[in-house]
């Protein structure tokens, strides 16, 4: 069900519930985080992620992003001589990446708004940046740059050697890159963490598979998530295959439900969907924005984190459920203390 609606849900987050440890500093397991439920009777239900399968039926689709998580993050010395960190977002080609440069300003990064066209940077080992053009011309919410990244080796063996995992705050206390890795992590590709495949365990996938639950892979390769200002997202790397093509579309044919893990996993699976609903194999950048009063062509549910004020992925929570719907969910989950951000809890919206 989708509704057509004219405004984006508002809300204050309090700090305390902002920005949680991961699981592992919590001594809890993956699956061990809170998990609401809602649905569109206006129902929710307070759980734990692990007890997942007692929402889902035999039968349902559940959508996963097997991209994984590179150490997009640098250390790099602004003109003034203070320091900031490049966060590499979406490789264009051979040479160019889409990019963001953030201040740092005690232990949080803020958008570095002073780049000029032509401006050098140097990294370790060597290596430098060279940024060529704004990625918006006539935007200036997000200080993206296309930018061309010199170096004498591998890029990859680069990122592994010299990046840390992007971080926005708490810049004291950095993880281990295996905590931005899922489950599903198989394709390396991603700036960012799709968070909303973090819960899963072996052990939980393995009572949902026996259940009768299907996991269905897709890919998309996800950039910075810093869209700060309810801005528009920008071209994603995405592939879906002709047998994850043909396993969605047989479950809509046959009435089964179709729920996208993360917000990832609905735009590529809605980037790849005809008019008609079908689901058609797709290599290539999706430029997808699912806007508030968008219309869901496959989509019937969606897993997924909360997300912060203003965040662009609240359109896509809202075009799937419809503002009261994501309201009602919101303030349950600020009343009963549910964590935010990539680390923090989960929420199933139901949208049958």
């Amino acid at each position: 069900m989708n509704t057509l609606i004219n405004k984006i849900i508002e809300f204050d987050l309090p700090k305390h519930l902002a920005c949680p440890k991961p699981t592992e500093q919590r001594n809890i397991a993956r699956d061990g985080v809170r998990l609401l439920v809602t649905n569109n009777k206006m129902e929710h239900y307070h759980d734990t992620f692990s007890e997942l399968e007692n929402y889902l039926e035999a039968g349902d689709v559940l959508v996963v992003n097997t991209s994984a998580t590179l150490p997009s993050a640098f250390e790099l010395t602004l003109p003034n001589g203070k320091p900031a960190k490049l966060h590499l977002s979406t490789k264009l080609n051979a040479k160019d990446w889409l990019v963001e440069i953030r201040a740092i300003l005690g232990t949080k990064t803020i958008r570095w708004k002073e780049g000029q066209e032509g401006m050098q940077f140097k990294l370790p080992n060597g290596a430098n940046l060279v940024l060529k053009k704004r990625f918006y011309k006539n935007q200036q919410f997000l200080d993206l740059w296309i930018a061309e990244l010199q170096m004498e080796e591998n890029e990859m063996d680069y990122m592994q050697t010299y990046g840390q995992p992007i971080k926005y705050t708490q810049l004291d206390n950095p993880f281990p890159m295996d905590y931005y890795q899922t489950f599903f992590s198989y394709h390396p590709g991603s700036a960012e963490m799709p968070s909303a495949g973090r819960g899963f365990t072996s052990e939980l996938v393995s009572r949902l598979a026996k259940k009768g639950v299907l996991f269905v892979p897709i890919l998309l390769h996800t950039g910075i998530s810093s869209l700060e200002e309810n801005e528009k997202p920008y071209p994603e790397y995405m592939e879906i295959s002709p047998l994850a093509a043909l396993l969605i579309n047989k479950a809509k044919e046959e009435g089964r439900r179709v729920i996208a893990v993360g917000t990832t996993a609905i735009r590529a699976i809605e980037s790849a969907a005809k008019e008609s609903g079908r689901v058609a194999e797709f290599r290539g950048n999706t430029e997808l924005f699912i806007h508030e009063s968008y219309r869901m062509k496959v989509t019937d549910g969606l897993l997924t984190g909360f997300h912060e004020p203003k965040a662009s992925h609240l359109n896509i929570l809202q075009a799937l459920v419809g503002y009261q719907h994501l309201k009602m969910a919101y303030e349950k989950a600020i009343e009963a203390n549910y964590f935010w951000h990539q680390f923090g809890d989960l929420h199933l919206i139901l949208a049958d």
